[in-house]
């Protein structure tokens, strides 16, 4: 299982700080808790050995064994808890697992003091199993009056069993230690310091990158907004580090510039089409002078023709920045004038189910987009037939025809400028091949797509094809 992942540039970064933290907190306080049990242990083993030295109920052998011991070495003793024991067996019961380590550290401590050379046995062991210790819990709980859940605490604490037995004896020497689990003494507050100390850092850390990603987003969000409306218009403000307050700047810069072209080639396609409509419009006249009716008719259709890719190819280089703003338009009632318009020509063209939908949108462009696709539908399938509908965020329009489609590794051709089904350019099956460009691009102005896709049969045959025309709600 793939453990998902922070998508933005602070996330990610926060996320790798935050783990590169953890792990040295965490090694920080593997090592603090190691050592400061490793003292806790030591105290409790030097409390077990002085109760051993220094106990006058101990054996014979250890009485007649004088000796002083010191006191700097094995630090001053607590309050007796449970009373020291002399038994012929050794305290470790069946199942119970040696502390070698305390054992080692006990005969180190021991033999500092010049204590006979014993065997030596530790064993961690609950209140509840060692019957000395669990009497002396039950007589304090008698004596203090203590409750059943504080008495269920005292048998759940652990005792520090220690038995020595010296080589020439044959009693044990046994002192209890109370003993809680170094884990419950040392664990939580390393674990209470290691989670104060992560959020102080993690959060200070967040806040320098909000303050380094935050001019990030912002500048995102201008990029997005001049890539669907090249405006210089509304320009982010220049903010942030040193390296944030450049980008943003030459970005600013990038935009005018941009902005600037964007102007000039407006200005310098309206005077083509100009230039070139006036001429045009002059041999419309002239044409009226030939004799000759069938050529009249041809010269008049090549003049159109000319016309209508002109306008195509205008068109096709203004609609990444038009000049008309968004309309809040019923798109169902847009589609059906569409569809009434072919019909008013007597046009086969069929109108689906559609649904109402209401959204922001340039009639204008769609309006061509529409026609430029039911005309391509007419053109080479004959019919057209048209829906609407509602899927997901998007509202989709569909143009079917009954027509050869287009081989598969084309579809994506045929959506390219000047790319024709037809290479021939006869004029009874189109113009110049700018009608699906033109439909796209208006699609990607409104934030939408235009795809093409065959429509198959059941025995994999085509039967025509599908224009599907979608439009963010």
């Amino acid at each position: 299982m793939r453990i998902p992942q922070p998508r933005s540039l602070m996330g990610q970064m926060l996320l790798a700080v935050a783990i590169a933290l953890l792990l040295v907190q965490g090694l920080s306080s593997f090592l603090i808790y190691k050592a400061q049990r490793e003292a806790y242990e030591t105290g409790m083993i030097n409390v077990a050995a002085f109760r051993l030295i220094v106990d006058t109920r101990g054996p014979g052998a250890f009485s007649r064994h004088n000796h002083s011991p010191d006191r700097s070495a094995i630090g001053n003793p607590p309050p007796r808890a449970f009373p020291l024991e002399i038994s012929n067996q050794s305290p470790i019961e069946q199942n119970e697992q040696r502390d070698a380590h305390a054992e080692q550290r006990l005969r180190d401590v021991l033999a500092d003091q010049n204590f006979p050379q014993s065997e030596i046995v530790i064993v961690h062991r609950a209140v509840a199993k060692d019957p000395v210790a669990r009497n002396s819990a039950l007589r304090r709980a008698a004596r203090h009056k203590l409750g059943a859940d504080a008495i269920s605490g005292m048998m759940e604490s652990h005792v520090l069993v220690v038995g020595v037995r010296p080589l020439n004896q044959q009693d044990w020497l046994i002192a209890r230690v109370r003993s809680p689990r170094a884990v419950n003494i040392l664990l939580m507050p390393l674990v209470l310091q290691t989670l104060l100390i992560y959020a102080v850092l993690v959060g200070a850390v967040a806040l320098i990158l909000r303050r380094i990603t935050r001019p990030l987003a912002a500048l995102t969000r201008r990029v997005e907004r001049f890539a669907a409306t090249p405006d210089a218009e509304g320009q982010i403000v220049p903010s942030g580090p040193d390296d944030m307050h450049r980008l943003i700047v030459a970005h600013n810069a990038m935009e005018a510039r941009i902005a600037a072209m964007l102007d000039e080639k407006n200005v310098m396609l309206g005077a083509i089409g100009h230039d070139l409509k006036t001429p045009l419009a002059a041999l419309r006249v002239r044409i009226e002078s030939v004799e000759d009716e069938t050529e009249r008719a041809r010269m008049a259709a090549t003049i159109e023709d000319i016309v209508r890719t002109l306008d195509d190819i205008l068109s096709l280089a203004r609609v990444g920045r038009p000049a008309d703003p968004r309309e809040r338009t019923e798109l169902s009632a847009l589609v059906a004038s569409v569809v009434e318009e072919y019909e008013d020509m007597g046009e086969p063209v069929e109108l689906g189910d559609t649904k109402r939908i209401v959204l922001e949108l340039r009639p204008t462009w769609l309006r061509r987009a529409l026609r430029n696709l039911i005309s391509n539908a007419l053109r080479y399938g004959q019919t057209a037939r048209v829906s609407l509908a509602r899927e997901g965020p998007s509202a989709v329009v569909l143009i079917e025809d009954d027509g050869p489609g287009i081989p598969a590794g084309q579809i994506e051709d045929m959506m390219n400028p000047f790319t024709r089904g037809d290479p021939s350019r006869n004029s009874a099956t189109g113009g110049a091949g700018l009608g699906l460009a033109l439909a796209r691009a208006i699609a990607d102005q409104h934030g939408g797509a235009l795809t093409l896709a065959n429509r198959l049969s059941a025995t994999g045959e085509i039967e025509g094809l599908t224009a599907r025309l979608e439009i963010p709600v």
